[in-house]
């Protein structure tokens, strides 16, 4: 059938609200009522607030059918603002700096379009305005929990992208985005004088020697066709020139893209981890953390979005979008065995137009004009799945 398009002005206007205001993760309360409050204007719709700072906005049609999802997330980082745009956060040392504005104001966008269709839709869409994306526990995995995923069969997202022609389009089959786990080791050694070293169990230099063999991992111990990083992040010990500590802390992340690496390299990080520091003499406590699963776009789906792409933007407007070793909780909705999902990469314009910077930079900012074309895929891909 023939779409309606989204409105851009309006999309720009709540992205910018949502922009000027921005909440952590766990603590979106305005910016969730401000898109309840969006959404009760809007006719045919049931709402609901599965958790305190979400929200989910059902649309039945007229017939029945399947239900599938569309969702956005809505949370901004602890990121003081340094972009080039006049609508600057007003929460200092909060940014959304990661598309969590653009996202659901996109969503509200093609809700607005689809809410006075209903008479057309054949089954059931709901618009997930997701808390909690950047953290853990996410808010992801606290919605399956709520049970508003159940009765779900699809379900997609858009994700904004630096460096990619304003309004293309990116998709991929099989892992578009890497898990991630956590972990944080202590490291208890013995302390003394900096002179008498001999007396010592250096956590410093047991830290040093498990840091750079950590890095041996990827080379060594996983397939060059796997994908893999690890990567310390903090560590810190001491507080003296003249005295070794008796412990040391650090902590790091590990990312992969297929289960079995993911489970390899958990094996060989703490196995490496237990000799060094058994062999020095010291004890360790480690807390090693299962955390973002790898977000696996179905192939069935992502043709779906392929399909209403090619309708609203053209066929040269879509590019194979890359394999990401970021984390993101769509990964929640994808890793369970009823739903078929695909996460699609927006195009938010290029580096020589000031949208180079990457998403979690104080200067990211975006082109607005890609908007209005995730909000009608996102459309199209309702109306070619429902009527």
């Amino acid at each position: 059938m023939e779409q309606s398009k989204a409105s851009l002005q309006h999309i720009i206007k709540w992205r910018r609200h949502l922009h000027t205001n921005p909440e952590l993760s766990h603590q979106e309360y305005k910016s969730a009522d401000y898109i309840y409050n969006i959404l009760e204007k809007f006719p045919n719709l049931s709402l609901e607030r599965p958790t305190p700072t979400s929200v989910v906005a059902t649309l039945k049609g007229a017939k029945k059918g399947q239900t599938i999802a569309l969702r956005a997330d809505i949370d901004a980082l602890p990121i003081l603002e340094e972009a080039d745009v006049d609508f600057k956060s007003l929460n200092d040392g909060v940014m959304h700096a990661c598309g969590h504005d653009a996202h659901p104001a996109m969503l509200l966008g093609a809700v607005e379009v689809l809410c006075s269709q209903v008479d057309t839709i054949a089954g059931t869409v709901k618009f997930i305005f997701q808390h909690a994306e950047e953290v853990s526990p996410s808010g992801a995995s606290q919605l399956v929990a709520a049970g508003v995923l159940d009765d779900v069969s699809y379900i997609f997202g858009f994700h904004v992208t630096p460096n990619q022609p304003t309004g293309n389009l990116g998709l991929h089959i099989g892992a578009a985005n890497a898990a991630c786990d956590d972990f944080t080791l202590t490291i208890q050694g013995r302390g003394a004088h900096a002179s008498s070293p001999e007396n010592a169990v250096d956590p410093i230099l047991i830290g040093a020697d498990i840091i750079s063999s950590l890095h041996h991992i990827v080379s060594r111990s996983i397939s060059a066709f796997n994908q893999a990083v690890i990567t310390v992040g903090e560590f810190r010990s001491g507080n003296a020139s003249n005295i070794i500590p008796d412990t040391a802390f650090m902590q790091g992340t590990i990312r992969t893209t297929d289960k079995a690496t993911r489970i390899l390299a958990r094996e060989k990080v703490e196995t490496l981890i237990h000799h060094i520091a058994t062999m020095h003499g010291a004890t360790y406590t480690l807390d090693y953390i299962f955390g973002t699963d790898i977000v696996y776009n179905d192939a069935d789906a992502t043709e779906i979005a392929r399909n209403a792409a090619i309708k609203v933007v053209g066929a040269s407007r879509i590019y194979e979008s890359l394999q990401l070793m970021g984390a993101e909780d769509f990964s929640a909705y994808t890793e369970l065995d009823h739903i078929k999902g695909s996460f699609i990469r927006l195009g938010t314009g290029l580096a020589v137009d000031g949208y180079g910077y990457s998403p979690h930079h104080p200067k990211f900012k975006i082109d607005e004009n890609a908007l209005e074309t995730g909000a009608n895929t996102a459309i199209q891909i309702v109306l070619d799945l429902l009527t």
